[in-house]
């Protein structure tokens, strides 16, 4: 960690992250990318896996609607439900225009303790059985996870076993290759359809693909020079 100025290392274990941003993209906590734009609510993870009677600590849905003109989806509110019983439940939601507000419902549990905090342009919620939540106020989530849930939860982000070939476990527990498959499984309701192909916007409108290319030149720029060996 880094105070007043200066970095003071330790011993601890640093959590897992996975994020969600954009327009349908992810980053599980084993550091394997991929992209899947389907429009429903999506297990991003949790640990309440295996054995349908199994007990768990918690739950994270992520809530993916279209966005844009070329089909891809964008996660517009997050559902954050905390206890064994899950009857604590944050919903983070950007519904409105911009600017997007944050959107905060809490059902009080005894015995489980959690903080929320804004930090900077992020809000931060922070609960004490290891799960911390990182939303922009808009596409971008970064859900962290202490190594006590090592290879014990399951979901969009993985299963955090630090093997990111197996991290497209599906809900039944299969592994899939596929991506598509791989997110389908993890929908929330039976009603909503299944991605049946990757949606490549730059295929879609080739003619857009030259302004995206120089809108985002800048990135690699002399402008961002002393960030890129951080990157």
């Amino acid at each position: 960690t880094c105070q007043k100025g200066f970095w003071k290392c330790t011993d601890h274990v640093c959590y897992g992250t996975c994020m969600i941003y954009g327009s349908g993209h992810y980053n599980t906590f084993d550091g394997k990318f991929y992209d899947f734009d389907g429009s429903c609510e999506y297990v991003a993870t949790q640990d309440f896996c295996g054995d349908k009677n199994s007990s768990g600590s918690f739950s994270i849905i992520t809530e993916n609607v279209p966005c844009g003109t070329t089909g891809v989806t964008c996660s517009k509110a997050i559902k954050m439900f905390l206890g064994v019983s899950s009857q604590v439940m944050k919903t983070l939601s950007n519904r409105s225009a911009t600017p997007l507000p944050a959107i905060l419902e809490v059902i009080p549990e005894f015995e489980l303790l959690y903080w929320n905090r804004t930090v900077g342009l992020y809000l931060v919620i922070e609960a004490s059985n290891g799960v911390m939540l990182i939303w922009d106020k808009k596409t971008t989530v970064f859900i962290k996870l202490s190594p006590d849930y090592k290879g014990k939860v399951c979901g969009l982000c993985g299963n955090f076993d630090d093997k990111a070939n197996n991290d497209f476990t599906t809900r039944s527990g299969l592994q899939e290759t596929n991506p598509l498959n791989f997110g389908n499984s993890w929908k929330q309701s039976p009603m909503c359809p299944d991605v049946t192909e990757e949606i490549k916007p730059c295929d879609l409108k080739p003619h857009r693909m030259s302004w995206a290319k120089k809108e985002c030149s800048i990135i690699q720029s002399d402008v961002f020079k002393i960030c890129h060996s951080k990157v």
